[in-house]
């Protein structure tokens, strides 16, 4: 990692202790950017640091929802960093399985405080901070889920449509400064997508036209793609990334 000539380029990357935002902190890291990642449990937050390099990583622990730990990490990040030039929202999560007609509500208003509002905040945040006065780019990790029914994680699915309309709203607040994108992944094999694999991982793969289920790399690939300038005339678009699941949904 320490011979990366470094890009100049700061990212702070929610939920990125594992999983999806690890992969998208490694992919951020591997092209020479500094990067600042956030998680609930300090203790695998340290771990992650460390493992992806604590000359280039900071970690920032806490609740994604709580706006006191948002405010934290962007003024950690400009007090480490100088800058915080990309935001990826990845920060999510998904406590019910089951059919929205016996939601508990109070799951319900969980699922949308983590996944959308705070999400906004963070927004909110590196734009006041940084990229008002010196642009830079959002992604939003959005779902699969968010763009057709999804039956038994509804609240998910619903919470992740609100994100891509989200997307929607702050590209178009936020242009010509900021591009902001979001990214809809499938079945990507993560301990927080498990439940939708374990013990049938051949099973499930079978489903893809490429075989195979995604990685975290997939999606970091994507996120370095989206704050890259290769991406510099895209912006509020949702970029699919699903192994071709969706090719199954046509007739016949």
């Amino acid at each position: 990692m320490t011979s990366v000539e470094l890009s100049g380029k700061v990212a702070l990357v929610t939920g990125a202790s594992r999983g999806i935002g690890y992969g998208v902190a490694e992919a951020l890291i591997a092209r020479g950017d500094r990067v600042c990642i956030t998680g609930r449990n300090e203790e695998a937050l340290k771990e992650a640091v460390e493992k992806l390099g604590a000359d280039r990583v900071i970690g920032v622990a806490g609740k994604a929802h709580d706006e006191a730990h948002q405010a934290v990490a962007v003024e950690r990040t400009m007090a480490a960093f100088g800058r915080v030039d990309f935001l990826v929202n990845n920060a999510g999560t998904n406590p019910v399985f089951g059919p929205i007609a016996d939601l508990d509500l109070d799951v319900a208003r969980k699922v949308f405080e983590t996944n959308v509002v705070s999400a906004l905040g963070f927004a909110q945040k590196t734009w006041h901070a940084w990229q008002k006065d010196n642009g830079g780019a959002i992604v939003n990790i959005a779902s699969v889920a968010g763009v057709s029914a999804s039956p038994f994680i509804g609240a998910y699915g619903i919470s992740k449509a609100a994100m891509i309309n989200l997307t929607l709203q702050l590209a178009h607040e936020y242009a010509p400064k900021v591009r902001v994108n979001a990214i809809a992944p499938a079945v990507v094999k993560t301990q927080f997508a498990k439940a939708l694999y374990e013990g049938r991982e051949e099973e499930a793969s079978a489903a893809y036209p490429l075989g195979r289920l995604g990685v975290p790399s997939d999606i970091g690939g994507a996120a370095a793609f989206l704050t890259s300038s290769q991406s510099d005339w895209i912006t509020g678009q949702t970029l699919v990334v699903d192994g071709g699941i969706f090719l199954n949904a046509g007739v016949g």
